[in-house]
């Protein structure tokens, strides 16, 4: 068995490389060798910028004989393709979200991978921050009772204002449901379990959308996808849950996962960020239901990193045995649960979610990313 830090290659050099290269290139036990893109150019930008000594193209990475690991950070079009071409190589794969956009390539990259030995982890890695890792422990010792509903909504005018290049944002596969969605739907996972059945409604708030801002603004693009949905869900374990997704809001929340449980409701730090202090209130006396609620508030506890520290859980498995807790199992189960609730919006029913996944296990309060244990 090797040792010492795995090696890394990255595939897709876009806006969120830069956000996983600043926490990978500061983590001990991975080594980024190469960064690749279908341009080249902008591979080797990224690369000089966060001090990666090679880049290329997509096939260079995959070529690498140094590369353990692949992060894949294209766009979930290519998902699919992309993954089976990195376990295809013999390489570890680490992908963006979604893991891919159906459930047949889905299933065929979580085949492939237990025929060949090979470890699949994906995004988002948000549920190993210390925010929602306290957030379970407190739900663990019992600080809320038992739980039995969640409401979650991240709303929003759109990536379109930001985004230099947000169609693929607008495309089928993408939507909030599938871009947002993972953040929120996995935290769910990590806090109830597996979903059992799901219904959905969904809107198109504006048919075209225009770019704002970088060398492409003013551009029109068509949306393919519902930019608002509302979806109810039952978990198998027990408990339900309500959520919204939308790019149609002039009022922006964000950040909004409420666990009410028979003793208490537990406010969650935002699943799209890995800190953030937990609060929880209990249930008013009579006289002062018309009063503002009171919250004891629970500093989260561990370290904080970023993006990245799912490659990071993920390298170490590869060295130390185990299964990545961002696995690629949750990630099916939670692409299944999107794809229901898009079934459920076109079929106008409710729609059983036939996969399922193992409870997955807490960190450890002690895990140090910035460690060097391989």
């Amino acid at each position: 068995m090797k040792s010492g830090p795995v090696g890394i290659g990255l595939i897709g050099a876009g806006m969120i490389s830069d956000t996983y290269l600043e926490h990978l290139t500061r983590f001990p036990d991975v080594d980024v060798l190469i960064v690749g893109n279908r341009d080249v150019d902008r591979a080797r930008v990224q690369a000089e910028k966060h001090g990666v000594p090679q880049w290329g193209s997509n096939d260079e990475v995959l070529d690498n004989p140094t590369v353990e690991l692949v992060v894949n950070l294209t766009t979930p079009a290519v998902h699919a393709s992309i993954n089976a071409a990195v376990l295809a190589a013999g390489r570890h794969v680490w992908s963006e979200k979604p893991i891919t956009t159906d459930r047949a390539s889905a299933q065929a990259l979580l085949g492939s991978a237990a025929a060949a030995g090979l470890l699949i982890g994906v995004a988002p890695d948000t549920v190993l921050g210390p925010g929602m890792q306290t957030a379970r422990r407190v739900i663990a010792r019992g600080d809320i009772g038992t739980p039995l509903s969640a409401s979650t909504a991240i709303q929003y005018p759109g990536p379109d204002l930001f985004h230099p290049d947000p169609e693929f944002l607008f495309a089928a596969g993408a939507g909030p449901l599938y871009d947002i969605g993972p953040y929120y739907l996995t935290a769910l996972v990590h806090l109830f379990g597996p979903f059992a059945h799901v219904a959905a409604v969904g809107s198109t708030g504006h048919a075209t959308r225009t770019i704002r801002v970088g060398d492409r603004a003013g551009t029109v693009f068509p949306v393919e996808v519902p930019t608002h949905v509302s979806a109810i869900a039952r978990f198998r374990g027990g408990g339900v849950a309500q959520s919204v997704f939308s790019f149609d809001s002039p009022l922006v929340r964000s950040g909004v996962v409420e666990i009410t449980g028979t003793e208490g409701t537990l406010l969650v730090p935002d699943p799209n960020t890995f800190d953030g202090d937990i609060r929880i209130t209990r249930a008013p006396s009579f006289e002062n239901l018309a009063n503002e609620p009171e919250w004891v508030t629970i500093p989260s506890a561990g370290i904080v990193a970023g993006r990245g520290t799912g490659v990071l859980d993920l390298a170490r498995c590869i060295r130390n045995g185990g299964r990545p807790m961002a696995s690629g199992e949750v990630a099916y189960h939670v692409l299944d649960t999107m794809i229901g609730m898009d079934e459920a919006m076109r079929l106008g029913e409710t729609v059983p979610i036939t996969s399922t996944v193992d409870p997955v296990p807490m960190l450890d309060e002690a895990w140090d990313p910035y460690e060097s244990t391989l």
